[in-house]
């Protein structure tokens, strides 16, 4: 696989979305749209390997994206990086089904390192931005926290990037 042709995502969890859980919210809905938007860019500009960090949230809206592309574009793959073994279960019921239905479907599922500990969510970060061309963010502006230290080192390392403000 070229460099190239890899875009990955970053985004942020529920807690810090200004709809929280309620997908039916109309911003949450225009932001799926937009995400939308971006990915079928990143395939104009000729990607078609998509990695997925798989948090709660805009990971799982961004997972999702890609499957529905891949419907229309059978060229696009998803990869489902995931940080450890544990990474869903104590997760609400629902969001487990919705995660474990993403992980049957993806072409690609990647284990970062088998159990929890601190770093494992920023070593899944970096194994996403050390492979890819391309990022595409969910960002609120806030400098702290996984997302945008996660874009703050794919900036770092020269990744073309498409940030989605909340």
């Amino acid at each position: 696989m070229e460099r190239d042709t890899i875009c990955c995502f970053t985004g942020h969890r529920p807690d810090k979305l200004p709809w929280g859980v309620r997908e039916d919210d109309p911003r949450c809905l225009a932001l799926k749209n937009r995400l939308d938007q971006a990915l079928e860019r990143a395939v104009q500009e000729g990607c078609r390997h998509f990695i997925c960090g798989m948090a709660r949230g805009c990971d799982l809206y961004f997972a999702e994206g890609v499957l529905a592309l891949r419907e229309r574009r059978t060229e696009v793959r998803l990869e489902c990086a995931r940080p450890c073994q544990t990474q869903a279960d104590r997760w609400p019921e629902a969001e487990r089904r919705r995660y474990q239905s993403i992980l049957d479907r993806c072409d690609f599922e990647t284990l970062v390192q088998h159990n929890y500990d601190r770093g494992c969510m920023m070593r899944r970060n970096r194994y996403m931005v050390d492979r890819s061309a391309r990022i595409i963010a969910v960002y609120n502006g806030i400098p702290k926290g996984g997302t945008a230290q996660t874009l703050l080192y794919a900036l770092g390392k020269g990744l073309k990037t498409d940030i989605l403000e909340l």
